[in-house]
């Protein structure tokens, strides 16, 4: 499942930063629930994605929708289900990375580091 994004209009993962005083659980939970209207539950750990340039780490998570209904937000002009052979071309490369990752179904979380094009650029081997 996807939420086109209002701000750039692009499809990506739902999901955002935590508050203080919440746990990673409750964080998945309640940002899957303000930008798509579902309830989650976590099944698996996909993938750990550190982000240098901005001094972050994502957390992905497999999860299984347990209840509500696909809504529109704030965040979220649309919220919809897609083949796994048919993603959107405007799917941000990072969530793609995501969804490719997590479509693996590997037993541990992979580990990857996600540059922008201008670092990726500078880390390819000199020829």
């Amino acid at each position: 499942m996807l939420a086109l994004r209002r701000d750039i209009d692009w499809w990506n993962l739902p999901g955002g930063g935590m508050e203080i005083g919440e746990t990673v659980e409750e964080a998945v939970y309640r940002e899957v629930e303000e930008e798509t209207g579902l309830k989650i539950e976590v099944e698996q750990l996909v993938g750990i994605y550190s982000k240098p340039q901005k001094q972050e780490i994502v957390l992905t998570f497999r999860c299984r929708v347990v209840g509500g209904t696909l809504i529109e937000t704030d965040e979220s002009s649309e919220c919809r289900y897609f083949a796994t052979t048919a993603l959107p071309d405007k799917l941000l490369p990072k969530h793609r990375q995501r969804v490719e990752d997590a479509l693996l179904k590997q037993e541990r979380a992979v580990l990857r580091n996600q540059l922008t094009s201008s670092e990726e650029d500078q880390r390819q081997p000199l020829k």
